[in-house]
């Protein structure tokens, strides 16, 4: 599915997960992901209410913990206990993207910063609540229109501050934005993290089949312009190409047992690659290596690229930033002698899922070779009777 934000009107991580909310996204599965962290003296609950005339879903973070304020690595190590691992990935970025502009604005250490707003809870509720409700939608790709600054000044735990703060400023790098006549903050930093941990890419909506559109409310109810933001969300448009923006992990070695190598690309996939393989080359010395590579979407590098350092050893890992062009598919089933074999189709072929396809060929008896072909002749043939 494609997601398309305007934030005109300015975004912060609430705004987002309650539009995400407003789309679908079920609560259960967003507190589950929470819990998962171990933080507690948090309630998310999402309410509707109306902003200037427009509808939307406000999420509440209510919070009674007492911790005036938590260290960045504190945060992260509860973020990437938060299941599934494609949500920690992404809400460890967020937070990492969070310290380390904080670190260069107050020349501290990443590590040592202080996210002072409710002792963190409101941090990691609203990046690993973002980031599961995506999961929930299956959500892989982001678009967003230009964003909307204010100016004026905000009053944070340093004091005043200017209006974009510094830290959202330094987010925001490399992403269109507009200014809008207000003297209020309209985007936080937690926001403009969010967007660069999603892998957000920036212009007009994309050409797609609108299937639902939510709204998320801000918490302040702005005269003269809806404090929301507009989400939609979209099945890519048929026979269209879309390319991602995407990083690419290698690494070589020379050391790696056969053993290790074997169970090394199922470890990447599990951890989010969305593909790995290893290619034999002669590396210095004339000695037999291996490179390794790893192609993720943005959010996925950090626990790609851990599981890469652990179980090879390796003392250092490639980033090449690649795009990929990604064809339309669905999915379909067919069903043959009582087994359910999953088909991919795409513009070019349809295809049976292999793994569907070889607990077929044991449960039934029939070759791998010959139950492909039967099963793709059953699908045609289903397929042309309901045209």
């Amino acid at each position: 599915m494609i997601l398309f934000l305007n934030p005109i009107a300015g975004l912060s991580g609430d705004m987002l997960l309650g539009a995400l909310v407003d789309l679908g996204a079920p609560l259960e599965s967003i507190r589950a992901s929470i819990e998962a962290t171990g933080i507690t003296g948090w309630r998310l609950t999402a309410e509707s209410v109306e902003r200037q005339g427009v509808r939307a879903t406000h999420a509440v973070v209510e919070v009674d913990d007492v911790v005036p304020a938590r260290a960045a690595a504190d945060l992260l190590k509860m973020a990437s206990l938060a299941t599934p691992p494609e949500v920690a990935a992404m809400a460890v970025a967020a937070i990492n993207s969070l310290a380390e502009v904080e670190s260069r604005i107050h020349g501290v250490p990443a590590a040592s910063v202080h996210l002072h707003e409710l002792g963190g809870v409101d941090t990691i509720v609203d990046t690993v609540g973002v980031a599961a409700a995506l999961q929930a939608l299956d959500i892989s790709e982001v678009w967003s229109g230009p964003v909307g600054l204010g100016t004026g000044q905000v009053k944070a735990a340093h004091g005043l501050l200017p209006v974009p703060a510094p830290a959202t400023l330094a987010l925001l790098k490399n992403v269109p934005v507009v200014g809008i006549d207000t003297t209020t903050e309209t985007v936080t930093p937690t926001g403009a993290a969010l967007l660069r941990a999603m892998n957000a890419r920036f212009g007009p909506m994309p050409a797609m089949t609108i299937r639902d559109t939510g709204y998320g409310a801000g918490t302040r109810d702005t005269p003269g312009r809806p404090n929301v933001v507009t989400a939609v969300l979209g099945t890519p448009a048929l026979n269209t190409a879309h390319t991602q923006s995407m990083t690419m992990l290698e690494t070589t070695v020379d050391d790696v047992t056969g053993e290790v190598l074997g169970h090394l690309i199922n470890e990447l996939l599990e951890a989010g690659a969305a593909d790995a393989w290893i290619a034999p080359v002669v590396g210095k010395k004339n000695r037999p290596a291996h490179v390794i590579s790893a192609l993720c979407l943005h959010q996925s590098v950090p626990s790609v690229e851990e599981r890469l350092l652990k179980s090879t050893g390796t003392l250092g890992v490639r980033h090449t930033l690649v795009d990929r062009r990604a064809l339309p598919r669905e999915w379909s089933k067919v069903d043959v002698e009582g087994s359910s074999v999953r088909i991919k189709i795409g513009p070019h072929r349809v295809k049976p899922e292999h793994a569907d396809l070889v607990a077929a060929s044991e449960a039934t008896g029939i070759p791998l070779r010959v139950l492909a072909d039967r099963i793709i002749d059953q699908f045609r043939a289903e397929a042309s009777q309901n045209r």
